[in-house]
């Protein structure tokens, strides 16, 4: 007799985050101590000096003395550092078409619902998402009169669209 064997991944979402994604790849960052501290202090832990640093693929694990003088060790998602913000506004900033945007959004979209983002940063690459969607959404009907003659658009109309959706 044979048994029948269990699917184990049957049920997991993949891809869904930007790790999981490819899009970041966070275990390859140096991060510095004075930067992890600098990340833990605005989390609410009182660093006073951190031991040991350590990348995982999808947590950073941080080793350090609290201001009184006990050794304390723990997993951090990656999403507290500035430099994740600054990762994620690049992602957004390289899409060029609506279809990467639409592909990116779906990726925040579920990391905004799954994962803590600190209320500033999340509100920050929010309004960057719907800036570049206006950006991207103003060049493609730039396109559109561009490529249609048939609207009867003066060429000055025209060069003024096009030069104010590019800025």
């Amino acid at each position: 007799m044979s048994r029948k064997l269990r699917k184990i991944n049957q049920y997991r979402r993949k891809n869904k985050n930007l790790i999981a994604a490819k899009k970041i790849q966070p275990e390859k960052w140096c991060i510095s101590k004075s930067e992890a501290q600098a990340a833990l202090n605005a989390q609410g832990c009182n660093v006073k000096e951190i031991k040991k640093v350590h990348c995982l693929k999808h947590q950073v694990s941080i080793s350090y003395w609290d201001i009184k003088g006990n050794i304390c060790s723990s997993f951090f998602s990656y999403r507290i550092f500035s430099r994740w913000q600054q990762e994620v506004e690049t992602l957004i900033a390289e899409c060029q078409t609506l279809k990467e945007w639409q592909k990116l959004n779906y990726l925040l979209k579920y990391e905004f619902a799954y994962y803590h983002y600190p209320s500033e940063m999340a509100y920050r690459l929010q309004a960057a998402l719907e800036n570049r969607l206006s950006l991207l959404e103003d060049v493609g009907q730039v396109m559109k009169i561009t490529e249609n003659p048939s609207q009867n658009l003066s060429p000055k109309t025209v060069e003024t669209l096009h030069a104010t959706s590019l800025h």
